[in-house]
Order: C-alpha cells, then structure tokens, then sequence
C-alpha cells in the first residue's frame, strides 16, 4: 500500500519552533510529529510514503532516512515549485500512488490520534466506494466545517455544511483519508486545488464518499495551545494501551502521572513532575523544579525551584533558578530565561534572552 502525508509548508502557527525546523520534525512525545504517522502507516503494510513538501526537504530528507531504513519503507519526496493545495500534490505524486490498484492513505501531517489504519482499510474494502474521510465529534460543531449523511445510510457522506448556524451534526473532517486511485483522475495537474472544497464535494455528488468514525482521542497539534493539549491526550491514551513506555509514578521525583522521561535526562531532588509532562533527550532538571502540562524538547535545562506549566522549552534553551512560566509560553531554540523572572504567555524567538517579566502574552522578538 502507499501514502501521502501533506507536509505543506512554513509551519507559522507553531512558530517559534518551526523558524529551527519544519514542523514535521519538531518532537512530540519525544519523537519527530511525521514519525508517529509513518510508523503506524508501515505497521499495516504500507511500503511507499510521499511527503508533499514546498519548504525545507533537504532537512527532512536526511533526518528521515534512518525512519524508512527502521521501518522497511520507501519515503519519496515530492516537492512543489508552488503550493498546489491539498488535492494538487496528489496528482503530482499520480507515479506512485496510481501505480497499482491499491487504495492509498492521505493524512495531514500535524494531526495526532491513535490511527487505525487496518479497521479504516477494512471498512474502506467492504462499502467499495471511491473514498473514506476519517471524522471525529466535536462540541461545538459551529466552529467546524461539519459532515452531514444520508438518512438511509449511515456512513455515506450527503453534503458538507461550513460553520453551521442550526445544528446539522457533530461530526468534522478529520484530515485522514483512504482513496482509491481512480480519484486521481479527477484532480487537474499542475492547479492549486482544495481536497476539501472540490474533490470531496465532487465524489460525494455521485454517492462515492464515506465517514469513518475514529475512535479514542484527536487532535490538529499545529499551533502551542493545541500541541500542548494533544500531549495530554496521547499521554493518556497511551497510559492506557501502553503503560510502560511512560514513568511509573512510584519514582521518587514524579507527582501526578502521565509522565514521559528519556532516559538520558537528568533529574534533581524533590522535584514534582505531573500530570501530562514530556521531557526529552538531555534534559537537565535542578532540584525543587515543578513541572506540569508541559514538553521539554531535546537538550534544554530548568534550574533549581522554577515552575514550569503550559509551557514549550526549547532546544537548547534555559529557565532560570526560581523562574515561573505558564499559560501557553513557547520558548523558541536556545533560549535563556534568567533566574526569578516570569513569563505569561510570551513567545520567544531563537537565540534570546530573556531578562524582564512578560506579564502579559507576547511575541518577543
């Protein structure tokens, strides 16, 4: 079987992490964003990934070699001179995901769930029609472009209803799909083209488009706020299917749970770390930190007593000896947060030092 994950471009609403590398890259969960998809996608056959990109290749290209070695797949890159949408870039890459008969998976590359691609291949098989968009409910579908069926079937897709103003349903495109390759032809080469706006509208006119309801957690982690919510719901979901990959809340320095830890990173005494804490490779921790709701990527250090919450560190970067941040703070590479200083909601760019409280949210640049 084969994929294409729609990568896209500059990433800005995760800036500043996306200004060190491609969101794709960035970690979650201690692992790449794209890695978690392509696992999953080689776990139920597929041997051929495309990743449609138009910003940074060569830098996911050289990352990604060691993923398509581990997992026994071939990543083809399929770069576009200008942004083609998200149905364009398939048709660019029509070698090889028409090359057979197979159906082929689309995902967008910022959405995390626990991805059942077998029961979606499955179900795909057994209605044997054109196409399957994955859905997932939501509270307030009037934010949402919202998925309406037909009264006689269950899973055959009747129309699409933009910010509904009188409730239609509750269910909205979850960016996955499965499609069989005849919708290639329905695609014009080398024009920007919507998936969403044309291609689906299309296929459902002819009675060919079907919903799949994910099961579990959802998330788009494209922007902090979300990122950080996502991390919540992956480490709970995975607190429950796959316990011991996270740390045993019996350790002396965690409090609360769901708590992941590399095990290279360093941890000081009577610390307090939980609920929905990530810590990465070469993190370093003084003694008496509080850590909650928060990811601390790769390389990056919080010094004695600072409390850390809804918070993004970043690589390389520093927080302060008695330093608080929260309420959705990002802390951009290399990064110093002096000591006792606090920090609510800003975003700070690479390479800065931060030596002032930022009392109110912000993009310090």
């Amino acid at each position: 079987m084969k994929a294409l994950i729609l990568v896209g471009g500059f990433g800005t609403r995760l800036r500043p992490l996306t200004l060190t590398l491609p969101k794709p890259l960035v970690e979650f969960a201690n692992k790449p964003m794209i890695m978690h998809q392509i696992e999953a996608l080689a776990s139920v056959g597929v041997k051929d990934v495309v990743l449609a990109v138009n910003y940074r290749p060569e830098i996911m290209e050289n990352r990604l070699k060691e993923v398509a070695e581990t997992c026994g797949i071939n990543i083809h890159f399929s770069l576009e001179s200008e942004p083609l949408g998200t149905a364009g870039p398939l048709k660019l890459a029509e070698d090889i995901l028409g090359k057979d008969d197979e159906p082929f998976f689309v995902l967008n590359s910022d959405v995390t769930c626990e991805f059942p691609f077998q029961k979606l291949v499955d179900f795909h098989r057994a209605h044997g029609d054109e196409g399957t968009i994955c859905v997932t409910k939501v509270e307030e579908p009037s934010k949402y472009g919202v998925i309406v069926h037909k009264p006689s079937h269950p899973s055959r897709i009747d129309r699409f209803v933009e910010k509904p103003v009188e409730f239609v349903g509750n269910r909205i495109n979850a960016g996955i799909y499965i499609l069989n390759t005849s919708v290639l032809s329905r695609i014009e080469k080398n024009r920007p083209t919507s998936i969403e706006q044309e291609t689906f509208p299309a296929i459902v006119r002819e009675g060919q488009l079907h919903s799949f309801d994910l099961e579990g957690f959802w998330m788009d982690v494209g922007q902090p706020k979300d990122f950080l919510t996502g991390t919540c719901l992956y480490l709970s979901s995975l607190a429950k299917k796959q316990p011991k990959l996270l740390v045993s809340p019996s350790e002396s320095y965690v409090y609360g749970g769901n708590v992941m830890v590399d095990p290279s990173a360093k941890i000081g005494k009577n610390c307090r770390i939980g609920p929905n804490v990530v810590i990465g490779k070469d993190c370093v921790i003084g003694d008496g930190v509080r850590l909650q709701r928060c990811t601390l990527l790769p390389s990056s250090k919080v010094k004695d007593h600072a409390w850390v919450k809804s918070t993004i560190v970043g690589w390389n970067s520093t927080v302060g000896k008695w330093a608080r941040l929260e309420n959705v703070t990002v802390l951009g590479d290399d990064v110093t947060i002096g000591d006792e200083i606090y920090v609510n909601g800003g975003s700070v760019l690479p390479h800065k030092s931060i030596k002032a409280n930022v009392d109110v949210p912000a993009i310090i640049m």
